[in-house]
């Protein structure tokens, strides 16, 4: 019985090994030393960054650096009030974390709408240092988000608590 199992082990691990080696020969031809593709990235992942002039020599000229055309950024789609409020506001003013007043809490909100619209933006976009335990960031912390993105969040809100 003992032999037996060796037996199957064996021919188990000889098929692994045949295996490996066909899966190699399929995969090895796609990116070897050998190719250009490989031997560009290993020169640009080791070419100098500079270089180091001492007093009274010349500066050498920096070679010239393979320009690579940048991808045109893509024109984001504007969120929606809600969309900004739920990505960006919730974690604070869902929960109340650092002072932040709660959306459909009226109590907390009647003396800032009070206010008006224009501070409320302007605290949104801008930053607000006022009584709470942690300041209002501006833009919530999401510098990528547009002051009318802020607005519409703001509105929702403002909607929300009234």
């Amino acid at each position: 019985m003992y032999s037996l199992v060796i037996g199957v082990l064996v021919v188990f691990a000889i098929a692994i090994l045949v295996l490996a080696m066909n899966m190699s020969e399929r995969t090895q031809g796609v990116y070897t030393r050998e190719t250009a593709e490989y031997q560009a990235a290993v020169a640009e992942r080791i070419s100098p960054v500079g270089q180091v002039s001492l007093p009274g020599e010349a500066p050498q000229p920096a070679p010239p650096a393979a320009e690579q055309a940048e991808p045109e950024p893509a024109a984001a789609a504007s969120m929606t009030g809600p969309e900004v409020y739920n990505s960006a506001c919730l974690a604070c003013h869902a929960t109340g974390a650092g002072g932040a007043p709660i959306v459909g809490d009226a109590a907390q909100w009647t003396d800032r709408i009070a206010k008006g619209a224009d501070v409320l933006y302007d605290h949104a976009i801008n930053g607000f240092d006022g009584d709470a335990i942690t300041p209002m960031l501006p833009k919530g912390g999401r510098m990528d988000l547009s002051d009318q993105e802020i607005r519409d969040a703001v509105d929702h809100m403002i909607s929300e608590s009234s």
